[in-house]
């Protein structure tokens, strides 16, 4: 079995995927029907097998990814069995993100720039990191993989982002003026390195280190958890795409012709992605609220 899962993520792959994730659990599903000295696919080997994960959501990742994995194999071998789709019922339900005002964000920038540090460009570095985030809605991953070369006239060249693609964020002049001024002051009194975010030892920034800073900025800002949950940096790429809805050029009843536009920028393969923000704020749902109201009695649409 493991030369077929080979075969099967080899051929995803080629497609731009990275099943990292997938490879681990096909893997450690072959060990386990192997062990049983089975061949092909049996759906109550893969009940049994996902059900030795601890909590639902893992349970049915683990289902899915076989379940998957199953539809292509079997085409070839039929010998295999097809798991029915979502065996567990498990349902994604999205945690509510936080949607900064520009005076919340305007609270974490001052906070960066007021964090005590030996190396002066470090305050700067997550002023600016926040600060392009909240105005461009970028991926953190993506802002932390960003080169010098990647910042360009006509924008950030976004290289290999989640789903393998490479796309060009237009800025506005006043975000490239800021961002200029940073990667001016990080060429005078840092070492030579094309990674934009540079942390500590002249090392690329990463993900956690960012992670462990933003919760004492939070603080700082004086920003309080809500409904159980700190907010989080990824929840600037949420405003950004919220306040690019709320602010389309045509009005809000018309915002369904500006979401291709904001997936492209965002990144996404998938509108469904994109369609999700509609309902994070009020204001987004009243519209949609209203507009349902006129289609269903029959008026003027």
């Amino acid at each position: 079995m493991i030369a077929t899962i080979e075969s099967y993520l080899a051929l995803r792959r080629s497609a731009g995927y990275v099943l990292s994730n997938a490879e681990y659990l096909l893997r450690s599903y072959a060990n386990f029907a192997t062990d049983r000295q089975q061949q092909y696919i049996r759906t109550s080997t893969v009940i049994e097998w996902a059900s030795l994960a601890v909590s639902p959501a893992q349970r049915h990742t683990r289902y899915q990814t076989v379940c998957n994995f199953a539809q292509h194999v079997r085409l070839e071998e039929t010998q295999h069995e097809l798991p029915q789709p979502n065996h567990f019922g498990h349902r994604k339900i999205r945690r509510i993100p936080h949607i900064y005002s520009p005076e919340e964000i305007d609270r974490l920038i001052l906070a960066a720039r007021q964090l005590l540090s030996p190396d002066a460009v470090r305050p700067q570095t997550y002023a600016t990191l926040i600060g392009l985030l909240a105005a461009t809605g970028l991926r953190v991953s993506e802002a932390l993989h960003l080169r010098v070369s990647d910042v360009t006239p006509d924008g950030l060249l976004i290289r290999k982002t989640k789903f393998q693609k490479t796309r060009l964020v237009p800025l506005h002049e006043t975000a490239t003026a800021g961002l200029q001024r940073y990667l001016m002051q990080c060429r005078e009194e840092r070492a030579a390195d094309d990674h934009v975010f540079v942390g500590d030892s002249d090392q690329p920034l990463r993900y956690g280190t960012v992670y462990r800073v933003f919760g004492t900025l939070l603080n700082s800002a004086g920003l309080l958890p809500s409904r159980g949950h700190r907010p989080r940096i990824h929840e600037l790429r949420h405003t950004f795409a919220v306040r690019a809805l709320e602010s389309t050029p045509a009005g809000r009843q018309r915002v369904g012709q500006h979401m291709l536009a904001l997936a492209t920028y965002l990144g996404h393969v998938n509108i469904d992605s994109t369609y999700w923000y509609l309902e994070s704020t009020p204001e987004l749902l009243a519209d949609i609220a209203a507009a349902g109201e006129v289609f269903l009695c029959g008026g003027p649409q």
